[in-house]
C-alpha cells in the first residue's frame, strides 16, 4: 500500500534519474586525461583543473554536450605542455561525440515504475540543460507518454521551481521533486516549499554533489536507492 495518497503531482529529474547518463562523460574524461599523458599533473590534479574549466563554462554556455565538448578543448590547451594542433583539438573533441553516440540506457524498474505512477499521480519531466538535446533523450527514452508535461530548465534554483509551481497551478502540500542531484534536485525544490525524493545514484557528476539540506517544518525529505521503490511511496 503506498504511503502517499493518489493525486499527489511528481516531479521528475531525468539525467541519472531515468536513464544512465554521467557515466558516459565518465568515460569521456578518462580517454581525455589518458590523451593528455600530463608529466608533472596528476590525474587527480587534472580533474580538478577540467571541474574548474567547466563551472567556467556552463557559467558562460549553459549546460549540454557543446559546452562540455568547449571544456575539454579549453583544459586541453592550459594544460598541454607540447603545441596544440587543429589534429589534437579534433581528437579532444571525439571523445565528447562518443557521448552522443550512445543509446538511452534506462535504469533498472523506470519503465515500469513510471507506468504504474502515472496511473495515480500526475508526473512532470523536470530537468535542465540543453533543451534540443534533452528533449532528444527524452524522445528515444519511449517514456514520454508518461509525462503529463515536460520543463527543461536552463538552471535548476528556487525561483525556477517557483515559476514551475506557479505555471502548472500545483499545491506545494501534495508535490514533490525526484531526482539523484542535492545541489539541483533536493536542496532548491525544498527551499521552494516541494517535498523531495533523494534517489542516490553512485555515479553523480561531482558538480552536483551537495549536502542535503534538511527539510523545512512541514515538508518530506525521503531517500530511496533504488527508482522502482517510489512505486510503496506513491
Amino acid at each position: 500500500m503506498p504511503r502517499f495518497p493518489a493525486g499527489q503531482t511528481l516531479l521528475i529529474d531525468a539525467d541519472d534519474t531515468l536513464w544512465e547518463n554521467n557515466i558516459y562523460f565518465e568515460r569521456a574524461i578518462a580517454g581525455f586525461i589518458s590523451f593528455l599523458d600530463h608529466k608533472t599533473h596528476s590525474n587527480a590534479e587534472v580533474r580538478r583543473a577540467l571541474n574548474a574549466v567547466e563551472r567556467e563554462t556552463i557559467l558562460a554556455h549553459g549546460y549540454g554536450l557543446p559546452s562540455f565538448t568547449r571544456s575539454l578543448v579549453e583544459c586541453f590547451e592550459r594544460l598541454s605542455p607540447a603545441p596544440v594542433t587543429e589534429d589534437k583539438r579534433e581528437q579532444v573533441r571525439s571523445f565528447a561525440r562518443t557521448i552522443s553516440e550512445q543509446e538511452i540506457e534506462l535504469l533498472p524498474g523506470v519503465k515500469e515504475t513510471l507506468a504504474e505512477l502515472s496511473g495515480r499521480h500526475q508526473l512532470i519531466l523536470m530537468t535542465k540543460g540543453d533543451h534540443a538535446e534533452q528533449a532528444d533523450k527524452l524522445a528515444r527514452s519511449g517514456l514520454a507518454p508518461y509525462f503529463a508535461a515536460v520543463e527543461i530548465a536552463a538552471e535548476k534554483d528556487p525561483p525556477t521551481y517557483r515559476a514551475v509551481i506557479a505555471r502548472h497551478e500545483l499545491a506545494p502540500h501534495t508535490s514533490w521533486m525526484i531526482g539523484n542531484s542535492p545541489k539541483s534536485d533536493i536542496n532548491p525544490a525544498l527551499a521552494a516549499g516541494l517535498h523531495a525524493v533523494f534517489l542516490f545514484h553512485k555515479d553523480t557528476w561531482v558538480l552536483e554533489h551537495a549536502t542535503l539540506d534538511v527539510a523545512p517544518e512541514g515538508q518530506h525529505l525521503i531517500e530511496l536507492d533504488s527508482f522502482a521503490k517510489l512505486a510503496t511511496l506513491f
